[in-house]
């Protein structure tokens, strides 16, 4: 538990450029967010936390009046690397913000699979690994947008941050002996991708699958989802609450051009049809049916893929758990279930686990067990390799 003469509260603006002014001089920072998102598109922002190597505090973002200006200025300071846990949520919030990902980043979860911490970790099993430190989950479901929020919230967040110091400087140092920095950095480039924090709504199809459709069906299929998508952005709803998933579907599939029409489709709500909302939809299928034919993308048939080999697959999955234990990093970093599936079809396949670092770790010996070059064998409990290449 954190003492309680530490924790510092931020509400005005003067106290956070206070704060702030020294972060500038630090090698890093932690950062950590709360947030609320269940009834909203966007996350709304309740808590900021952060802290240096020598101080930390909670910033309150709701607070009246508080101007957040000296923070992002932190955040846009390339100088100082910016420390997350599980980036990506937080990352999202400050490119909404700030309309551009801070950095440079360091995700301490992604660190830790490239230290051999498992897939995915979480804060606080990495924190009690790394530290040796039990963090109180009591206050974890908290409404962190109700006032005043108690000492117990209040060092549970901070919590978040003054760990994360301790964490970061372990893996930090653990990746720097064995040269695997770079293994992270790969993946940190990857964060920077603003794609990855704010989806146009022209392209918001592609988060579904062209599942069940015929050719007809996917001009609509893709305006009533840039439509749904649009909707969410600009009312602040969740997608859902706009339109399911599954009414998409079938209002590509029937295309209603009138308010009576849609009001016969499933998945509309009762008296959707009467609204502004429902003419913007009805403009959007008919707009589908009109996009021309080569505007339309092609739907993938899984037919044309050539068969995966009968155990291929099998073997690949048991040569990337020994390459992983033996490497001592995690395999979700190394190769996914698409990768395999590459590996097992193609000879050369242009995927990331046949690159770099990944190939040296497990998509040469990948290749090598593919083409007969390369046997498995059990040594009591232990697989190796037998080389069978001439």
């Amino acid at each position: 538990m954190l003492k309680q003469l530490v924790m510092q509260v931020i509400t005005n603006t003067s106290a956070l450029e206070e704060f702030c002014s020294p972060l500038h001089a630090h090698e890093y920072i932690t950062i950590d967010t709360e947030f609320m998102r269940e009834r909203t598109y966007w996350s709304r922002l309740c808590l900021i936390q952060v802290a240096s190597p020598d101080d930390e505090a909670i910033v309150d973002p709701l607070a009246d009046a508080i101007d957040l200006t000296a923070l992002f200025e932190v955040l846009d300071n390339q100088a100082v690397v910016k420390v997350f846990h599980a980036a990506r949520q937080d990352v999202e919030i400050f490119h909404k913000l700030l309309d551009r990902v801070p950095k440079p980043l360091f995700d301490t979860q992604v660190a830790a699979m490239a230290c051999g911490h498992g897939d995915q970790i979480g804060y606080e099993p990495l924190v009690r690994a790394i530290t040796g430190a039990a963090i109180d989950k009591g206050s974890r479901f908290t409404d962190w947008s109700r006032r005043p929020l108690s000492q117990k919230q209040l060092e549970y967040a901070l919590g978040d941050v003054v760990h994360l110091r301790d964490v970061y400087c372990q893996l930090k140092d653990e990746l720097e002996k064995t040269d695997r920095f770079s293994w992270v950095q790969e993946e940190m480039e990857a964060l920077l991708d603003p794609a990855l924090y704010f989806v146009k709504p022209e392209v918001a199809w592609k988060r579904l699958k062209l599942r069940g459709l015929k050719r007809k069906d996917i001009g609509p299929f893709i305006k009533i989802a840039e439509w749904r998508e649009a909707e969410a952005q600009a009312r602040d709803l969740p997608r859902s609450r706009v339109l399911k998933d599954e009414a998409i579907y079938e209002l590509a599939r029937q295309a209603p051009k009138t308010a009576d029409a849609l009001s016969k489709c499933r998945g509309v709500a009762n008296g959707f049809e009467k609204s502004s909302q429902a003419k913007s939809l009805i403009a959007a299928i008919n707009a589908g049916v009109a996009l021309p034919n080569d505007e339309v993308p092609e739907i993938e048939r899984s037919r044309n893929l050539p068969p995966i080999p009968g155990d291929v697959l099998d073997l690949l999955r048991v040569l990337l758990k020994r390459q992983c234990e033996h490497y001592q990093v995690a395999s979700k970093l190394v190769a996914n279930a698409s990768d395999l599936e590459a590996i097992a079809r193609y000879d050369e396949p242009d995927i990331p686990a046949m690159r770099g670092w990944r190939r040296q770790v497990f998509g040469e010996a990948a290749i090598k067990l593919k083409k007969g070059e390369l046997a498995l064998k059990l040594n009591e409990s232990m697989i190796e390799f037998v080389d069978l290449k001439p």
